[in-house]
């Protein structure tokens, strides 16, 4: 069926602020859908309360709607729509993109009749089918109907009805509220005496104080189903997905493998049949379904978990793990297209009525933040925990694996041999039956001290397989100690990178010679890599997409530029051909997490739309799955590859750009600075010199003296005795905090000799070889800070913010409002007259954000940053100024700041409000300090500093203050 041609103008509901649980996966999504509807000449209107995305932005939406996601709003937003004569009448509503939030708005806005009120469709799904799949009775019920095999369960409303529930199917148990993400207020209960409890705070997590008491079937293997369901019933699988770790874990924090490694071929056809019959008997709807089962391992035994009527977190990993765009395609679908008139948007030349194969391995590991939660329990289970998620893809599972590890961001070089291995054989056996985060490497730890590997496998339940394909990197490491550099034989040294080992690891396990060393060898070696276009059909027919990864392989030929093959080297049939473009290269900010979110990927999209719009080749490298920045058709090239320095270094090598930008991936970008600037690579914007001179604490503080800008007094210290010698001089309270960190990491607040000791002495043991700084702190003054664009002469303000909250509060985890609401002229004009002459002293070609302390009308300089800030995607939102791209522009030198018209809009006061995922850990205080703690961050337009929620924040301003 083609189009439905009624359907002109469609109102696409966002997630809002990213929570654990609930993360920027949804904002790809709905941007993919608002850019798929405007393709096909439909007015797209977007209500989203996330200033940091780039969903919100106006080059994804017609109408962009940053209010609070409630149906009051949704109905302002209709109403408008119907009387302003220069709005488009919005026919239909689509919510499947928008998480778990959106369904549940969807239903709310239905229940009190407001589609019906206004003539609006709803598109994608219908609401008898997330009822049926959000309602934990009614999907039982409905699996019993169609004859699919689900777990012992019971539903209960009450107390009573749990503890009858209990008795009658036996411990352990899980317990599953109804309509909630991220398993919130779910968990399991292996023995009575912790049943009251769990269901006490399953009723009062879902929203309709239901919950579904069900056996538990831990240990048994976990699986997801992608797919794709056309009004013509027609339904493709687009990817299958293995859970790496057993049942027991949630899938947003289990790593998880595409397509399923360990899976019969008779197991998976019927699991397919299984998901087929689902996915039709929940309604008559079009669009994306996510169905997760659980098989036995015993006897392959299959029941289904769940359906998702949505795209979801495991859809945007589909998406790219197979280059199949599932968000685009089911927005196509839910205004009518079928599968066979949509076209295939790899090889433009099928239609989307296939069903992906992949010739690689695609491995995602979640990024957790426990260090941001002290006294949290880390150990995981039902309740997800993750902020956030790397992929990485290889042509086999632990090439895969490997380059995922080194995506992390926690310092690893791949799995183990990077000398962060635990050698407490106690401590190893108790992370393996009790996971956390580090349970992989505790698996290589195991095997590196001789434990079995079955016996790894019942402390664990981890299928053999994966656990046979550790141990053979095991056994690679201890043939590798028997040679020098000099003398590994080339196979062997071939092989040790076809399994992913980094040259890191590779230098870390010879001893004695470096990273550097290791590449040189490789590279007389003849062992480069060969960069894989991701294609979807298995190179069946020729993919368009520039969308690479990286592996090491064996093949006699070179594809040249005009597609003439030639005889190439023995290593490796090279798929990214270099242009002879001016080009440059962005590099990414990596996982999700505390200090570093989408606000980053917000800054990458503009920087590669920007250099595209003034004539640059524009290319991505980032690993993150849940990103627009790595959309296969956002940069002219992406490399889906880690953003660490051996990866980087070889793209570099590859494709000889111009400069790389380092300043709009967050802090994972900006380390790299240092490196490139050692190879003589340059760095676009700001140079390394000027960037280093504001991280290191003592040579800004230098600069700040000569520029006559005031600044608490400070110190830096190597031990516990040189930091009470500095405290003692500078004054108590100070704050102490390590160098080169993102997001307060590690930061505390402390009043007295005693606490400084304890605090320097467990910053170095989690740091070792930083130095600790000392600052005075300056107590119950205001905080306040800056953001600007200089271009080497002029420097534009882009915005003064001032915090809700005093000095001593991270500034993530303050309320900050724009522009001030109570600072004086003269503090206005020191804070602007300082960020401009700092600007200029540093030379910032670029961006750069300046947090400052105000006490007694005296504005101290507590820190600057050149490059993209957590504030500045906030502001632009606020003022309706592409500030990004302004900024990218000066960077690349094709503009200064005298070719823009910057008009400000924004009428009355705008407040940055961060978003915390508290409820994720319960045994954790609520109190904030200078370590960041907030997740995410929601927008709010106020008229005037008289609106009731702004007078509340003011009230409680001090109240969360901690160390």
């Amino acid at each position: 069926m083609p189009k439905d041609t009624s359907i002109n103008s469609v109102l696409i509901i966002g997630s809002g602020p990213i929570i654990i649980g609930q993360a920027c996966e949804f904002d790809y999504s709905g941007s993919q859908a608002a850019l798929s509807l405007k393709e096909e000449g439909i007015k797209v209107s977007i209500i989203n309360s996330n200033p940091a995305t780039i969903m919100t932005d106006k080059v994804i939406g017609d109408h962009v709607y940053l209010k609070p996601l409630t149906v009051d709003s949704i109905e302002e937003i209709l109403i408008e729509h119907k009387t302003n004569p220069e709005l488009p009448t919005i026919d239909a509503v689509l919510p499947t993109m928008g998480g778990q939030t959106a369904l549940n708005l969807c239903v709310e806005a239905e229940e009190r009749g407001l589609w019906k009120a206004h003539n609006v469709r709803i598109i994608g799904v219908d609401v008898a089918a997330i009822d049926k799949t959000e309602n934990r009775e009614s999907f039982r019920q409905l699996m019993v109907d169609i004859g699919v095999g689900v777990a012992h369960s019971k539903i209960a409303n009450s107390f009573l009805e749990g503890k009858e529930a209990a008795q009658q199917i036996g411990f352990p148990l899980v317990i599953r509220p109804s309509y909630t993400l991220g398993g919130s207020g779910g968990g399991f209960v292996h023995k009575k005496e912790d049943f009251d409890a769990a269901l006490k705070r399953g009723l009062e997590a879902s929203p309709t104080h239901e919950v579904l008491v069900e056996q538990a079937v831990l240990g048994w293997k976990e699986y997801e189903l992608e797919l794709l369901r056309d009004s013509n019933d027609n339904v493709i699988i687009i990817c299958s997905i293995e859970n790496f770790d057993p049942m027991g874990i949630h899938t947003g924090d289990s790593i998880t493998v595409a397509p399923a490694m360990t899976l019969s071929d008779r197991c998976y056809q019927e699991m397919r049949n299984q998901a087929i019959k689902m996915m039709r008997a929940i309604g008559n709807f079009a669009g994306g379904c996510n169905v997760q089962f659980s098989v036995n391992p015993a006897n392959d035994e299959i029941i289904a978990i769940e359906i998702n009527p949505r795209v979801s977190r495991s859809s945007a990993l589909a998406s790219k793990a197979t280059g199949y765009p599932i968000a685009k395609i089911a927005a196509k679908l839910a205004i009518g297209y079928n599968l066979d008139e949509i076209e295939n948007q790899i090889t433009k030349t099928t239609s989307a009525y296939f069903e992906p194969t992949l010739d690689y391995v695609i491995v995602k590991i979640p990024r957790w933040n426990f260090d941001k939660f002290k006294g949290a329990n880390p150990e995981l289970g039902l309740q997800m925990k993750a902020v956030g998620e790397v992929m990485a893809i290889g042509r086999n599972f632990t090439e895969a694996l490997q380059k995922a590890c080194q995506s992390l961001e926690i310092g690893r070089a791949g799995i183990g041999a990077d000398g962060r291995q635990k050698r407490n054989i106690e401590e190893i056996m108790h992370g393996l039956e009790h996971p956390s985060w580090n349970r992989l490497f505790l698996i290589k730890d195991a095997m590196s001290m001789g434990v079995p590997l079955e016996s790894i496998r019942k402390a664990t339940k981890i299928d053999k397989w994966f656990l046979v394909q550790i141990q053979e990197l095991v056994a690679l490491e201890t043939e590798l100690k028997r040679y020098n550099l000099n003398n590994i034989p080339r196979d062997f040294f071939f092989t040790l990178k076809q399994k992913g080992f980094s040259d890191i690891q590779i230098a870390y396990i010879l001893g004695n010679v470096t990273e550097d060393e290791v590449y040189q060898r490789r590279k007389e070696l003849g062992l480069t890599r060969s960069y894989k276009m991701v294609d979807t059909c298995a190179a069946e027919f020729p993919a368009q997409t520039p969308y690479f990864y990286s592996t090491f392989e064996e093949a006699p030929q070179q594809i040249t530029a005009n597609g003439i093959q030639a005889q190439g080297n023995n290593y490796g049939t090279n798929e990214s051909i270099p242009s002879d473009k001016k080009k440059v290269i962005v590099l990414g900010s990596g996982p999700n997490r505390i200090g570093q979110g989408i606000e980053f990927d917000y800054s990458c999209v503009h920087g590669l739309l920007a250099a595209k719009e003034t004539g640059f080749e524009a290319i991505m490298i980032n690993c993150n799955p849940e990103t627009v920045s790595t959309d296969f058709n956002m940069a002219d090239k992406l490399y889906f590859e880690p953003v660490f320095w051996e990866h980087v270094r070889e793209i570099i090598d590859l494709e000889k750009p111009m400069g790389v930008i380092v300043q709009l991936g967050g802090q994972t970008a900006l380390k790299m600075a240092e490196k490139l600037h050692e190879n003589n690579i340059p760095i676009i914007g700001t140079s390394f010199e000027n960037m280093d001179i504001a991280e290191d604490r003592g040579s800004f503080s230098d600069l700040l003296k000569e520029l006559d800008i005031p600044y608490p007094k400070y110190g830096v210290a190597e031990n516990a005795e040189e930091a009470i010698k500095v405290a003692n001089e500078v004054g108590y309270p100070v704050l102490v905090r390590p160098s080169y960190v993102l997001g307060g990491q590690g930061m505390s607040i402390v009043i007295n000799d005693e606490d400084l000791e304890k605090a320097v002495v467990k910053l170095l043991g989690d740091l070792p070889g930083n130095r600790v700084l000392i600052d005075h702190f300056l107590d119950r003054a205001e905080e306040t800070e800056s953001d600007s664009i200089c271009d080497g002469e002029d420097v534009h303000i882009i915005g003064l913010m001032e915090h809700i909250e005093p000095a001593g509060i991270h500034s993530g985890d303050s309320s900050a409002v724009l522009p001030p609401y109570s600072l004086s002229d003269k503090v206005i004009a020191d804070m602007e007259q300082y960020s401009k002459k700092i600007a200029k002293a540093l030379n910032v070609r670029g961006l750069l954000n300046i947090q400052f302390a105000v006490k007694d009308e005296k504005v101290y300089v507590i820190e600057a940053n050149p490059r993209a800030s957590r504030t500045v995607p906030f502001i632009a939102k606020a003022y309706d100024v592409p500030y990004i791209n302004i900024a990218a522009k000066v960077m690349l030198g094709v503009n200064k700041l005298k070719d823009f018209t910057i008009e400000r809009k924004l009428k009355g006061f705008a407040i940055k409000e961060p978003v915390f995922s508290f409820e994720k850990f319960p045994e954790v205080p609520k109190e904030l300090g200078p370590e960041m703690k907030s997740t995410g961050e929601a927008i709010l337009f106020i008229k005037d500093l008289e609106d009731p929620y702004f007078r509340h924040l003011n009230k409680v301003k001090s109240m969360y203050l901690s160390q």
